[in-house]
């Protein structure tokens, strides 16, 4: 989730971009570049790292009118001043921003000219010489554009200048989002509307496959196909700090909202033309991940969890055995490794130092284990420690307790035992492809779910004055227990405690009471029967019934006082859809309470001590 800006206009334009920029720092932080245009070609500067690492190197920066900036978040190659954007073509006229992924980014340069030198390793780049070609032929800017776009395969919001066309800047979008601005002397482009909110607050909304074309006063859109078309104008009556937060209340219930985009940018780009799924980066063998006999999972909190989902995932397409393990106790308990064993590090900044210490235990000389990370940043520590990566690409998360990446992590964990099941020949091919199928739909049922947040908010707010919780599940449904009773506690404080729906009769349920609150994931599967009966245990000690069922179930809602309705999926992908409803039964009792759900008492996002 990069930014971009965009500005042509009648004053120096660096300083806009700057600013703009500055406001869309919080959307990619791994590197940032700006590119003006001037006479004859575009002048550019990029820096990995923070924003002030770009300021302190653009003081010879010309008088340029025109100009496009990017903030970048990494996903192919890492945080290079080489991978960093604006890319250009090899004459230095053309310069271009991307935010996405081109997933035949690779067939694109096969089909390159011998004359095109690439210089990074992203998919963008190449974005910049099929343009070059197109107008080598004669084509304009903006028809190049929708030429070269015509054969992109991916997500995309892209931007870009022409030294040959001067006060013209054209963007377009598919999938990923992006808006147009205009005054009476601007026109503008960016991917989110604090980037351009000190310049205007009128805005246009773009739909997939519009570009878009400003210049100083003005904008024109089309279709890929060059047919005019009239853009939703939109006006900003939000101050700064509420357009960062995509005009919710607080970073929470942004980032819950864009959790089916994490989920379809980790999945994209994973099935390769041949049918066999990929993961970002390896150095490990097929041979040698043939021969792994066991799995490893660690990870903490959050991360742990969708570990817990990987194991009924791994085992059951994989047939490997996986043991879950707390990354802070995984290395003090002396766990059996070798060659053959495969330990998973699940993290989403890839620096957790729990985590981290337990992956290179695992890799020590001693246990000489294959190392395969799951985390959100490129280039992390654990990332770059790792024998192999997996990517989770939900871009950055502000607020400190974990949603969309914790969804991330399921889809990558659930690829990854694909990606295995594949490896071993535990499943047919064309099984992989239904299941990848599946998974590709995931996004739109979380949608679905997401659809019900009225409801579940409302029920939440009923139980404002709770203070004990049970949360109890069978099979996978009990990792999302354990995530929902995470997430209150989290944020509102309340004490929530999981189970295993059978395994109340061994002790807990001495605590069940009139008035106690049970919040039962009680969604379809092969262990549903069983979740039934464990709520009619509760029920008969006087327990309040809190149920995730799936939509239209009759007969689940019938055992509950207070229904949480979600879409159904395949069981094992289900944890990725039954936890949203849980995510908002927290938050509303959060907020009820009056508690800040950003940053939550006493915790970190990212834990640097044992």
């Amino acid at each position: 989730m990069c930014g971009i800006v965009g500005c042509a206009g009648p004053e120096p334009v660096l300083p806009i971009l700057l600013e703009g920029l500055t406001r869309l720092e919080y959307r990619g932080y791994d590197s940032a570049g700006i590119a003006l245009q001037t006479g004859s070609a575009v002048w550019r500067r990029r820096r990995p790292g923070k924003l002030a690492e770009l300021v302190a190197v653009v003081d010879d920066a010309p008088e340029a009118t025109t100009g496009i900036g990017h903030t970048r978040w990494a996903t192919h190659g890492g945080p290079s001043e080489s991978n960093a954007h604006p890319h250009t073509d090899c004459t230095g006229r053309v310069a271009v921003v991307h935010n996405g992924i081109i997933e035949n980014y690779l067939a694109l340069a096969a089909g390159l000219g011998p004359s095109h030198e690439r210089t990074s390793q992203t998919d963008t780049e190449v974005l910049a010489h099929l343009v070059e070609d197109e107008l080598a032929g004669g084509s304009s800017l903006a028809d190049a554009v929708r030429a070269c776009l015509a054969r992109v395969e991916g997500s995309f919001a892209i931007a870009a200048v022409n030294a040959g066309e001067p006060g013209l800047i054209v963007a377009a979008r598919r999938g990923s989002p992006l808006i147009a601005g205009r005054t009476e002397t601007s026109g503008l482009v960016a991917s989110d509307i604090p980037a351009i909110l000190g310049q205007t607050r009128e805005v246009y909304v773009l739909d997939d496959d519009q570009v878009v074309e400003v210049r100083p006063g003005s904008l024109r859109v089309t279709t890929l196909a060059g047919e005019e078309v009239t853009p939703v104008r939109r006006r900003v009556d939000w101050d700064l700090e509420a357009a960062e937060k995509g005009g919710y209340e607080d970073f929470m219930l942004k980032e819950i909202h864009e959790q089916p985009q994490a989920v379809a940018e980790t999945l994209r780009e994973r099935l390769l033309p041949d049918g066999r799924l990929h993961l970002d980066a390896t150095t490990l063998t097929e041979d040698q991940l043939r021969a792994v006999d066991k799995v490893f999972v660690v990870g903490c909190g959050t991360s742990y969890h969708a570990g817990l989902v990987a194991k009924y995932a791994i085992e059951h397409f994989a047939r490997l055995p996986v043991e879950i393990d707390v990354a802070s106790e995984f290395r003090y308990r002396d766990p059996v490794l070798d060659p053959n064993t495969l330990v998973v590090g699940v993290s989403q900044s890839g620096e957790s130092l729990d985590t981290m210490e337990a992956c290179r235990f695992a890799k020590s000389p001693t246990n000489k284990a294959r190392l395969l990370v799951i985390c959100n940043v490129v280039d992390s520590s654990m990332a770059r420690e790792a024998d192999a990566v997996l990517y989770t690409r939900a871009g950055p998360e502000v607020c400190v307790a974990s949603t969309k990446t914790h969804l991330a992590q399921i889809a990558g964990l659930e690829l990854l035992a694909l990606y295995l099941a594949q490896l071993r020949g535990t499943l047919y091919p064309l099984e992989i492809h239904a299941l990848v199928d599946t998974l590709r739909g995931l996004p739109t049922v979380i949608e679905r779910a997401l659809a019900h947040e009225d409801e579940y908010m409302e029920a939440g707010r009923r139980f404002v004055d709770v203070r004990d919780f049970f949360f109890l599940g069978r099979g996978v449904g009990f990792p999302v227990a354990l995530e929902g009773a995470l997430k209150l506690k989290e944020i509102s404080y309340a004490r929530a405690e999981a189970y295993p729906g059978g395994e109340m009769k061994h002790g807990p349920i001495a605590l069940i009471e009139p008035g106690t609150v049970v919040v039962a994931v009680a969604t379809r599967g092969r262990l549903h029967s069983k979740m039934l009966s464990n709520i009619q245990e509760m029920r008969a000690r006087g327990a309040t019934i809190v149920a995730v069922a799936n939509e239209g179930d009759d007969e689940t809602a019938a055992q509950a006082d207070v229904v949480l309705p979600v879409p159904a999926t395949h069981e094992l992908f289900s944890p990725a859809v039954d936890v949203v409803a849980l995510q908002l039964f927290a938050y509303a009792i959060a907020k009820a309470r009056g508690c800040d759900v950003d940053q939550p008492r006493n915790l970190a996002k990212t834990v640097t001590v044992e």
